[in-house]
């Protein structure tokens, strides 16, 4: 798991430039109008809940592009289940730098944190080998690279990063297709004839008749949406390793584990990143860089 596998530096920076523009933009009024601009110090990223880290790296980068000349040491990699005491990582250099970054630094490590912490849940309860945790493409819009990424930190597997990335045939294009008189058969058909070649086509059912259909056209995943943990083995038994099967809809971490049992392949789940709780991580400077401190 690398971050640059996801995007360039140039990328990540032009999401924590924007991030740093909206908070920082007009300065510091608060540290600057108190914090004598000379002064250096040092401040740790201290876990205080029980979860998954991710987004150190980020971090790290934002510190830098308030300030190249703060040091910046990583104690502990994404992807490490982590403790209330530890502490993530360190920075050190100017007081007003450190203060400036402080809040960015915290909202991209806090939230990617949380998502890799939920993924872990979900991780964890499923308990089924072979069974795979999908995201989705319900993230928040232009972080899709950074919130995917938390995903895999906390054991989770990316679905499609984009439109492009796969034919997913689903209730609207359904929708229309039958509007214009075509069976399920015939939508998957002309999915496959008409998209780039060797793609893989997925496609959104809702009852094991949809799903023969689907088996008859050869589609390669059968997503079934929103069914019953009954409806979904009626489904399995039906489709038997002829296609992967991926449930979708309504997975919670009451449920998550019935659902694995079913022996569908996968299971996508967009809570990860659109319903998760931040993990909470503080900036603590460190009291004796603080002591006799002189003001004027």
């Amino acid at each position: 798991m690398n971050l640059r596998d996801y995007l360039s530096a140039a990328e990540l920076d032009g999401i924590i430039d924007r991030a740093l523009d909206e908070d920082t933009g007009r300065g510091d009024v608060t540290s600057e109008a108190l914090v004598p601009r000379d002064i250096a110090g040092k401040a740790s990223l201290l876990i205080k809940e029980k979860g998954v880290l991710a987004g150190i790296e980020v971090a790290g980068r934002v510190f830098y592009r308030v300030d190249p000349s703060l040091e910046i040491g990583i104690l502990i990699q994404d992807g490490t289940a982590v403790q209330p005491g530890n502490i993530a990582g360190t920075v050190s250099g100017s007081v007003i730098s450190i203060l400036k970054a402080e809040r960015v630094v915290l909202n991209f490590l806090q939230r990617m944190s949380g998502i890799a912490s939920t993924t872990a849940r979900y991780v964890a309860e499923t308990s089924v080998p072979g069974v795979k945790i999908l995201d989705t493409r319900k993230t928040t819009p232009g972080l899709r690279a950074l919130e995917k990424y938390a995903v895999r930190a906390g054991g989770g597997t990316n679905h499609r990063f984009h439109l492009g990335d796969a034919v997913l045939i689903k209730d609207n294009h359904i929708a229309i297709m039958r509007a214009a008189g075509l069976s399920l058969q015939d939508i998957i058909t002309k999915a496959r004839q008409n998209a780039p070649k060797g793609m893989t086509i997925e496609v959104e059912v809702t009852n094991t008749k949809e799903a023969q259909e689907a088996l008859d056209a050869d589609a390669d995943i059968i997503m079934l949406d929103n069914m019953s943990v009954a409806e979904m083995k009626q489904a399995v038994t039906l489709i038997s390793g002829r296609a992967k099967i991926e449930a979708s809809g309504n997975i919670t971490l009451a449920n998550v584990h019935q659902v694995a049992l079913t022996g569908v392949d996968f299971i996508s789940i967009g809570a990860l990143t659109h319903s998760y709780k931040a993990l909470d991580i503080s900036l603590e400077l460190e009291a004796p860089f603080l002591k006799g401190m002189r003001l004027d």
